[in-house]
């Protein structure tokens, strides 16, 4: 009969082969998945590279990009391609059948599991069909007042900070996500958010992003305090407030209100279908079919739905606007050619509000804007994974249930497209052949999935930069990490953007 410390060295001996079938296991797995691709020999025994997934470094995806045009890691369990080749990654943007967009693994239960972004096919196509009209120039030039009057308001902040500094550089990133929060939210909702709302979600709203990690431990999402619990605290408060505005603009327009933001276009919209079935119902013959004939979306559809447009500009705008600022006062030729096109603009008169005729009628300004969307892309790759096996190439096919990453930088720093790529040359978009090459412009994605915003975007920033530049000088103060680049979510400067703004007389 075994004794008790025989059976306690059983015991461990069970465990430790069980450990180690486990950990063999996993390994066998990760190589078997990885095939020919490049990427790591061996996998850190089950966790993988997990301790830098949770602070990335930007060199070090420069480097997997580098490494070949697949190459994957496995974290936890979850084995990730990544495909740096420009072609591959149009392939990938442009097979709904094999892959769905899906940011990381927690994304849709921050986001919503029924949010249109997930979708595919005939559900994905409603949602987009209804959403395409809200850009129309028609629609933007209705937007572009409130945004007009967030930006004065921004000025005034951007000098007032500056100012309870003593005149010292002090880092701007944090304004900037508050000013895009701000821009969105008005944007989106007009005056049916409060401004509490807005200062409240620009100051918690980073916790969604900072929830979004690549990778995170298992069930975070359910262990009080960790970043998953809070951004879904968060992310459903949001939910929240802007089911509420939808509410209130259904109210507002039933009211005979004039349609002045997103939210006001889309309902309108739905309105105008409601009205034409009932007089189909009715039994007219003659009733003019809307152009734009949807169903009616819940309250809380819609402020699902335009949750996703935050999350999707939040952090990409913050990035673009962050960088904008820190290279312009760098490159002082450039400003000031910002400022005499925008001025010439506005027949000298720099108090005269921005609008769309004024926008589109700035090759400088975009030309500008362009350049920095490809130097420093807001959005660097976008996760998606795969429903059933990809035959991604010849030679290898993506398993099932990964993530396959489409990576955009790798083609927006081509240098056989972009001579030069790390240099920042608004002129390539005019007097080059940048504007040409379309397939290389990712920075808005491609397929099926391809942001709605790829023309407001631009335009947006173009008027917040001009009507800025107008306003107020700044001065940069260079630091040892200006120019190193911090990952989160999208890319920014290190030390934040150092900055010191003043009114310009």
């Amino acid at each position: 009969m075994a004794t008790l410390e025989e059976e306690k060295s059983q015991t461990w001996q069970l465990v430790a082969t069980l450990i180690l079938a486990i950990v063999i296991y996993d390994q066998i797995r990760y190589l078997y998945r990885k095939g020919s691709i490049a990427g790591p020999r061996f996998k850190i025994p089950l966790v993988g590279p997990f301790l830098q997934a949770l602070h990335p470094r930007f060199e070090a995806y420069l480097a997997q990009w580098a490494s070949g045009p697949l190459s994957c890691v496995s974290v936890f369990h979850k084995f990730i391609v990544l495909a740096s080749d420009r072609d591959l990654a149009h392939k990938v943007f442009k097979s709904p059948g094999y892959a769905e967009p899906c940011i990381v693994p927690l994304a849709k239960d921050l986001l919503g599991h029924k949010a249109w972004v997930f979708l595919q096919g005939r559900a994905h196509a409603e949602y987009r069909r209804g959403l395409t009209p809200l850009f129309t120039n028609r629609a933007m030039a209705s937007y572009l007042p409130a945004q007009e009057q967030v930006v004065g308001e921004y000025c005034k902040k951007l000098v007032a900070a500056s100012a309870a500094n003593d005149g010292q550089p002090r880092e701007f990133m944090t304004l900037f996500r508050e000013l895009n929060c701000a821009l969105s939210c008005r944007t989106f909702f007009g005056d049916y958010i409060s401004q509490d709302a807005v200062q409240r979600i620009a100051d918690d709203f980073y916790l969604v992003t900072a929830a979004l990690e690549l990778v995170n431990m298992p069930f975070s999402l359910y262990i009080p305090y960790t970043k998953p619990w809070r951004g879904k605290k968060i992310a459903d408060a949001v939910h929240a407030e802007f089911a509420q505005c939808a509410a209130a603009c259904k109210a507002n327009l039933a009211a005979g209100g004039t349609p002045s933001c997103i939210v006001d276009h889309w309902v309108l919209h739905m309105m105008e279908s409601e009205r034409y079935r009932a007089r189909v119902a009715a039994g007219e013959t003659e009733a003019e079919k809307p152009s734009n004939l949807i169903r009616m979306f819940s309250d809380e559809e819609i402020g699902e739905t335009l949750f996703t447009f935050l999350f999707a500009s939040q952090d990409a705008s913050s990035s673009a606007t962050t960088w904008l600022f820190q290279i312009l006062a760098q490159r002082p030729d450039v400003l000031d050619r910002v400022r005499a096109e925008n001025l010439a603009a506005r027949a000298g008169d720099r108090s005269k509000p921005f609008d769309l005729p004024m926008l589109e009628a700035l090759p400088y300004t975009n030309a500008v804007i362009k350049e920095l969307l490809r130097h420093r892309p807001p959005v660097i790759f976008v996760p998606y994974q795969t429903t059933k096996p990809f035959p991604l190439t010849a030679d290898y096919t993506v398993p099932r249930g990964a993530m396959v990453i489409p990576s955009c930088y790798p083609a927006l720093h081509d240098p056989a497209v972009y001579p030069d790529p790390d240099v920042f040359d608004p002129d390539r978009w005019l007097s080059g052949d940048a504007e040409a090459q379309t397939r290389n412009w990712l920075v808005f994605g491609a397929g099926p999935h391809d942001c709605l915003a790829r023309r407001y975007v631009p335009l947006s920033m173009a008027g917040m930069i001009g009507k800025v530049a107008l306003e107020l000088d700044w001065t940069h103060h260079e630091t040892p990490t200006s120019e190193e680049i911090r990952v989160f979510a999208t890319l920014f400067p290190m030390d934040g953007c150092q900055l010191v703004f003043t009114t310009r007389r």
